[in-house]
């Protein structure tokens, strides 16, 4: 069999079993309205949660960075890719979430891959939460670590893991999403912390969905509940408004990540304009409590109400509402009648979620207005009736 008839049978599948995706194309900026098309609808997939994508000051700090330092970087961080912008951005990022250094990279999953395979090995563990994000999982692997996975926010269960298996590893890492991309339900921290106290392990918790949101200044959940992971991840694509992603931790950790973090030795830094416009954005961010206070009231409120219809939606009370179907099928049709109402709201599907358990994954945005909400919600309302599977339990592919 050649190549080609290999991968289109392989595509040829994917497409019988309603699992073929495409990417829309948008003509306008992130905003709440988008153009697809020759046509205008309202956006309530994107994870730019509090408007900064659109943000003019960002684009003047964008603009005069490129004015100054160009378009590319030219080379990796270690060669003569790292700008005075970049280091001005780190220091700017560990003044943020008050620790001693922070580390730039071009992605989230660059950067959790990167890390997490540079500090553990074959002689340690990691503890993985079953719904943690895709690159917190191949990061692990990657790692040759011997990975112990939990049942989602299990605490009972990492506990007895932890009794079981930490004193046959040198190191002991658990490693968790904050706020959790496909449920958007919350991390234990406070939980997580004290176990890692208690039997000489360390945390690593990514803060992608959180930074911006939660927290004092917008430093995320960590900060919110009074807790200080060894490592913290966040992203720079989602509240912070641009792309890319960074990495906070001790002096030791960061000088450590920066000489063996293949994803970061190996890959051309960010552009300038990326650093400079993140450090504008953190002084937006921390004066943002109004915008945060905004996207929060927007998500409760299509949360209740969605509830309150019949729907199955995962209790939280982060601005992540998952609208649990179940079956593949339904969920896209589902997205498209929504589509065809005048609102984006994707269809999440396998390998993102676990089989069964197809949604649609709302997420309001701080620049969306009550009427937008409850313009969405008379679109749920005008569905016909669909069949969910409640509560579906997913599977975890270790």
């Amino acid at each position: 069999m050649t190549l080609r008839s290999f991968l289109q049978m392989a595509l040829d599948d994917l497409a019988e079993r309603n699992l073929l995706r495409a990417p829309q194309t948008v003509q306008s900026t992130a905003g709440p309205e988008v153009r697809i098309g020759d046509r205008d609808v309202l956006c309530f997939c994107s994870n730019n949660y509090l408007g900064l994508a659109n943000s003019p000051e960002l684009r003047e700090a964008a603009i005069q960075a490129i004015h100054q330092w160009g378009l590319g970087s030219g080379a990796s961080r270690l060669i003569s890719g790292t700008t005075a912008a970049h280091r001005e951005c780190e220091q700017a990022l560990a003044n943020f979430f008050e620790c001693e250094r922070a580390l730039l990279f071009s992605s989230g999953y660059a950067a959790n891959v990167g890390a997490i395979s540079a500090l553990t090995d074959r002689e340690d563990v990691i503890f993985s939460d079953e719904l943690n994000h895709a690159s917190l999982i191949d990061g692990s692997r990657l790692s040759r670590a011997k990975v112990c996975v939990y049942p989602h926010t299990d605490y009972s269960e990492l506990e007895r893991l932890i009794s079981q298996h930490r004193n046959n590893h040198r190191q002991a890492w658990v490693v968790t999403d904050a706020v959790f991309s496909m449920d958007g339900d919350r991390a234990p921290l406070r939980k997580l912390r004290a176990l890692c106290d208690h039997n000489r392990a360390h945390l690593y918790v990514d803060e992608a969905h959180a930074v911006g949101v939660f927290g004092p200044g917008g430093r995320g959940l960590s900060a919110e509940v009074g807790i200080r992971p060894d490592v913290l991840i966040g992203t720079l694509g989602k509240a912070i408004g641009l792309s890319g992603a960074f990495i906070t931790g001790r002096e030791p950790t960061i000088r450590y990540l920066e000489q063996r973090a293949r994803s970061f030795v190996y890959s051309t830094a960010p552009p300038a304009m990326i650093a400079c416009a993140t450090t504008r954005a953190l002084e937006i961010i921390s004066k943002a409590d109004n915008a945060r206070a905004q996207l929060l009231k927007h998500a409760a409120h299509l949360r209740s109400s969605l509830r309150d219809r019949g729907h199955d939606i995962i209790i939280s009370d982060t601005h992540i509402i998952p609208v649990r179907i179940g079956n593949d099928s339904v969920a896209a049709t589902v997205a498209r009648a929504l589509f065809d109402n005048g609102f984006l709201a994707t269809a999440i599907r396998p390998p993102t979620v676990a089989p069964g358990t197809a949604r649609i994954r709302l997420v309001p945005m701080a620049t969306h207005t009550r009427d937008h909400i409850d313009r969405l919600l008379a679109a749920f309302a005008s569905l016909p009736s669909y069949p969910t599977v409640k509560n579906p339990r997913p599977e975890q592919k270790s």
